[in-house]
């Protein structure tokens, strides 16, 4: 691999481990809003998984941010300044990790979770669009060598050359049901749902859309033809999305979901 494919390689590792952040706090928020919308007190469990969530996964992947990618980019020109926004940013997700943990109600719970997810989504876009691409473009910056042994900021499963992420490769995950490892066939994010109860793929690949740029691409891995949840983002995205069928059985699916660019008015 040379090192412009080992740096295309970490940066889309690192999206990937964003697709799979924004799915996450997306699927803990919706909890707690069905929960607070009950007004009963079973909406304080839900608020304290996704608080222990926050303080296990989310604020150390920031601050991972903040050591590894963060220095390099502000040093490039025209960098500071969006580094100093992205930081602004982390100071704010912060603030309302703390009014989620100390809300008394749970309408404020459900706020406070709320404009995390809000805030957040914009946050990634930004990383994936503008600070990964900086990087990626500065000729003395290698984003491989920035992230090694980064594992809070790129998650084990999603780590360069860090095999399937099931078990199988021998790292001693296990993800549940042992999927058999797919063929790499695009340099895109890759979110495999064979694992995830079946009622929650389609609320996670949704997810996943819902925080990708615009010009990005994932690629879905799926255990048959998701033609239902295929006509479901067709119906939500209007054309926004194009699909191109990349493997088609007999075992495994691989579809690559391209979120157009915004045509100019």
């Amino acid at each position: 691999m040379s090192q412009s494919d080992a740096d295309r390689a970490a940066a889309t590792a690192v999206v990937a481990h964003h697709t799979r952040l924004a799915a996450d706090l997306t699927r803990h928020v919706a909890a707690l809003r069905v929960a607070a919308a009950g007004a009963g007190p079973d909406w304080r469990p839900k608020r304290e998984t996704l608080a222990q969530w926050l303080r296990t996964e989310l604020l150390p992947h920031a601050t991972a941010e903040e050591a590894a990618l963060y220095p390099a980019a502000a040093a490039q020109p025209g960098g500071r300044l969006l580094v100093d926004g992205m930081l602004a940013e982390h100071r704010t997700i912060g603030a309302l990790v703390t009014a989620l943990e100390t809300a008394e109600t749970a309408l404020d719970a459900a706020v406070a979770g709320g404009a995390l997810a809000t805030l957040f989504e914009v946050h990634l876009a930004k990383e994936n669009g503008l600070v990964l691409p900086l990087l990626l473009d500065a000729a003395q910056v290698s984003v491989a060598d920035l992230l090694a042994g980064m594992h809070d900021l790129l998650g084990a499963d999603e780590a360069p050359d860090a095999g399937c992420g099931c078990g199988g490769c021998g790292c001693g995950g296990d993800r549940g049901a042992p999927d058999a490892p797919v063929p790499t066939l695009s340099v895109d994010a890759r979110i495999d749902v064979r694992s995830l109860p079946h009622g929650e793929r389609h609320a996670r690949v949704l997810a996943a859309l819902d925080s990708l740029a615009a010009d990005a691409a994932l690629v879905l891995v799926a255990p048959h033809a998701p033609r239902p949840l295929l006509a479901e983002i067709d119906a939500r995205y209007q054309g926004q999305i194009d699909t191109q069928w990349l493997q088609e059985g007999p075992d495994v699916w691989q579809i690559r979901l391209h979120r157009l660019p915004v045509a100019a008015a």
